[in-house]
């Protein structure tokens, strides 16, 4: 074989392992390329669905703060209503206290003047005392004032005793105002002379009589308002009340005196 056609053959088996190595590189390049793009893509891919995971998380967040800041306007706005039902329900109680009260008042008022018997009047100004007031043991005093002395009209369970002049009932009756005791109501007094409460029996200004009370029962432990007004009611409507059917029965007993002796008189001058 010529030698100059050996070299040719030799460069063209370089050549051609030149281009072959090439395209080995090459080949390789590309599948690195490749695996590179296809890792690219997987973290593009990974990022996308972080970045819509993440959003969908703020979107839930933000969902969440409105919920907790919607409820929490809920729960405020559900102690408002329950403060206000609770004032509704005590200005209600107040309400139907205060509706008690006045009935409880106009009841003892009428029935004060309901009737012109004497006795009838006493027993219902007692009553008033008892259930009314919750009085235990009290006396209801007239002043004689030929006699300058208090004559019980009424009592439970206490006496009356004298009426000394530096007494407690002796400044009720000078003064006219009415007296309550600092002693706890639960405390009773034994001393006729000093009495937990007492109220003057007023007429335009004029005492004629006092209710003493010397003792409570258990279950007072103070004096609520419409005590109070019930004191001022026994105060002048039961001075009236018993001061009118004691005259009125006194003139009954005169009217019938006196028809008894014209009766008399018209048989005399038959």
């Amino acid at each position: 074989m010529p030698m100059d056609r050996k070299d040719g053959i030799l460069r063209k088996a370089d050549e051609f392992l030149r281009i072959f190595r090439q395209g080995e590189e090459f080949t390789r390049n590309l599948l690195s390329e490749n695996e590179r793009l296809r890792f690219r893509i997987a973290e593009l891919e990974e990022s996308r669905l972080q970045d819509l995971n993440e959003s969908k998380i703020r979107h839930y967040e933000e969902h969440v703060r409105m919920l907790e800041d919607e409820l929490k306007r809920l729960r405020e706005r559900l102690s408002l209503l329950e403060a206000e039902n609770k004032d509704l329900a005590k200005r209600f109680a107040l309400a139907a206290v205060e509706n008690n009260n006045l009935a409880n008042l106009y009841v003892a008022s009428y029935q004060l003047h309901s009737t012109l018997d004497y006795d009838e009047v006493v027993k219902i100004v007692v009553e008033i005392i008892i259930n009314l007031i919750g009085a235990d043991r009290f006396a209801v005093m007239l002043l004689d004032e030929k006699l300058e002395e208090l004559v019980p009209i009424a009592t439970e369970g206490s006496g009356t005793g004298a009426r000394r002049e530096d007494g407690i009932i002796a400044a009720v009756i000078r003064e006219g105002e009415s007296y309550f005791s600092d002693v706890p109501l639960r405390k009773a007094s034994d001393d006729p002379e000093s009495p937990l409460v007492c109220i003057p029996l007023k007429i335009k200004g004029h005492v004629i009589g006092v209710i003493a009370i010397y003792s409570f029962l258990a279950q007072k432990s103070r004096f609520s308002d419409i005590d109070y007004e019930l004191f001022n009611l026994l105060a002048g409507h039961a001075a009236t009340a018993v001061l009118s059917s004691k005259l009125y029965s006194r003139s009954e007993n005169d009217y019938g005196t006196l028809r008894n002796f014209l009766e008399l008189l018209k048989e005399k001058t038959r």
